[in-house]
């Protein structure tokens, strides 16, 4: 009896293992760009790598492989995006143009799935061009940025401290592609403010009035003054943020406007036409020593919006002196500008590692998990938890990446490109 009761266990014994053996799934092949893969703490989602400037875009799944790949006949002018009917919006890059700072593009497409050009506006001359981002607005018409010629007898004039270089500052303009008519514009050169000159145009107190852009912050050579390199639409307050990298902060821009009053600072629903209704992240582009500087250059003022974990908040990359942080603040619910105040948002959450560093280019998205997928300029993506644990990482191996966004695999934009 006990002979048989010992060979019950052993054969119990090698049944169980070998049923062990059954279940053990077949090893995860990554690509030796995958350098951390935590597949039980990152989300199972698509991640649209934008290379900077380049030709080509693609799909990347988290084991670090391309799962689909576009090529374009031009070089991007930097943003990209899957729209949720599968079609895809960009900026790109005319030959030669006479305006070239770095985000130049001066070509904005609606591309259908398979990258052929489904519409096209050009967009550039000796005295504008769009550069760097470019936003669909639910209305279908077309948001993104300027640069425009201010000639430089004309900018003296006018209290900008230069005699010899032309300046090119910012401006918005949305264009119906239906028609390839711009519907509304706003440009900051009509909100300036200057305290250099009592003699000339625009002189004031610059601390007293935030609302106003001082044109002489960051005056240099080249006459980039500006240098925005990103726009985010908010459909609920139909305002625009706009990241202006040289001020190292976001304006809070009024689009209920209409083009006329969006020149003067009266009208729209916050009856400030044009002036700008909220800056953060650097008080001292407005002489404001009370509240704390949060930017040292930025990109992509990421709305959180409907399910996304942190809804109503925003996303800022801050590229930083040394180590670049991705911050997550709270904006107010009523926009006020006060002189001598602390104007600057909470923070909610940041993100940061030694490690983490570059000056340029870059930017982050709030993933449906929670988590937060980063694109590194000169590095690659990170995908960090809400409580910053590092999950995955894909190092581009010398590429340099504009931005990335993420999709779920039954994202309605994924389900319409209809490439698997």
């Amino acid at each position: 009896m006990r002979y048989f009761f010992f060979l019950f266990i052993i054969t119990a014994f090698i049944l169980s293992c070998k049923n062990d053996d059954d279940q053990v799934n077949d090893p995860v092949v990554l690509s030796e760009n995958v350098e951390v893969y935590e597949s039980d703490a990152f989300e199972n989602s698509y991640v649209l790598a934008i290379e900077n400037g380049g030709t080509n875009s693609y799909l990347l799944n988290k084991e670090g492989f391309r799962v689909h790949e576009w090529t374009f006949e031009d070089n991007l002018g930097n943003d990209l995006e899957i729209l949720p009917n599968g079609k895809l919006v960009g900026i790109f890059k005319v030959e030669n143009p006479e305006i070239a700072f770095g985000g130049s593009g001066g070509i904005i497409k609606i591309l259908n799935a398979d990258g052929s050009t489904d519409w096209e506006l050009p967009y550039s001359s000796s005295d504008m061009i769009a550069h760097h981002d470019v936003e669909m607005l639910p209305n279908g018409n077309v948001l993104f940025i300027v640069w425009e010629r201010i000639d430089s007898t004309f900018a003296a004039q006018q209290g900008v401290d230069t005699t010899t270089t032309d300046i090119f500052p910012e401006v918005l303009v949305e264009v119906n592609p239906s028609t390839n008519q711009v519907v509304w514009e706003w440009h900051s050169f009509d909100h300036i403010i200057q305290d250099q000159f009592s003699n000339l145009p625009n002189y004031g107190d610059v601390a007293a009035n935030p609302q106003l852009i001082d044109i002489n912050y960051d005056v240099v050579d080249n006459g980039d003054i500006m240098h925005a390199n990103g726009i985010d639409y908010d459909e609920e307050k139909d305002v625009i943020y706009l990241s202006v990298n040289f001020y190292s902060e976001v304006w809070v821009i009024d689009h209920s406007t209409t083009s006329a009053e969006a020149a003067t600072n009266s009208g729209g629903n916050y009856n400030k036409g044009g002036d700008l209704l909220y800056r953060f992240g650097n008080p001292s582009t407005y002489k404001n020593t009370v509240g704390e500087r949060m930017f040292f250059n930025n990109h992509f003022p990421n709305l959180l919006e409907g399910s996304e974990p942190g809804a109503g908040n925003i996303l800022v990359y801050g590229n930083g002196v040394d180590q670049s942080t991705v911050f997550e603040l709270d904006l107010p619910e009523n926009f006020t500008l006060t002189p001598n105040a602390n104007n600057e948002p909470n923070i909610v959450w940041s993100f940061t590692d030694p490690d983490f560093y570059f000056g340029r280019i870059s930017g982050a998205v709030r993933l449906q998990n929670g988590n937060t997928l980063i694109a590194e300029g000169d590095y690659g993506f990170w995908e960090v938890t809400p409580n910053n644990d590092v999950v995955w990482k894909y190092y581009g191996q010398g590429t340099r990446f504009w931005r990335c966004y993420g999709y779920l695999p039954d994202d309605e934009a994924i389900i319409n490109l209809d490439i698997f």
